[in-house]
């Protein structure tokens, strides 16, 4: 749907919904119009992912990240003002893994394909919830020991 200002009373009974995927394959800045809403394919090992800064307009936008080439050094990152709340699961196996949870001041995750995750089919969904904070949470398949994927820029 092509950005549209309704006036008036507007009713969905079902809802208005992005469809699609879009396939990152080199750093991007992330906007509202282009990525939200959709699966964003990230083909790029060490991309640097920049998810827009939140405002009151795009307050409840959603941006669900598919790891689809293995991470060596990808990040998604905020603008450094909006922070991350909330966690990532990184599992190991069907019986290992650990959940960790975002810092105060936390605005990247980094995804190394190993300890902090990021191998092939790792989700990650970031949703607009309110000034500076984006939710995060998600699932990111990893190896080793792990470690936190949570960062400062």
């Amino acid at each position: 749907m092509a950005l549209t200002t309704f006036s008036g009373p507007v009713k969905s009974n079902n809802g208005f919904i992005n469809q699609g995927a879009v396939t990152l394959s080199a750093d991007t800045t992330i906007t509202v119009n282009d990525h939200a809403g959709r699966v964003l394919n990230t083909a790029d090992a060490d991309g640097k992912f920049t998810l827009p800064t939140i405002t009151s307009d795009n307050i409840g936008s959603t941006f669900t990240f598919m790891v689809s080439t293995a991470a060596t050094d990808m990040d998604i990152l905020t603008d450094g003002t909006d922070k991350f709340v909330g966690g990532l699961y990184t599992g190991v196996t069907n019986a290992t893994g650990k959940t960790f949870i975002s810092g105060a001041s936390n605005d990247v995750i980094t995804m190394n394909g190993s300890t902090k995750g990021g191998l092939a089919g790792s989700v990650v969904t970031a949703t607009a919830a309110a000034t500076a904070k984006y939710v995060v949470s998600g699932i990111i398949l990893g190896s080793g020991t792990l470690v936190t994927p949570f960062a400062d820029a």
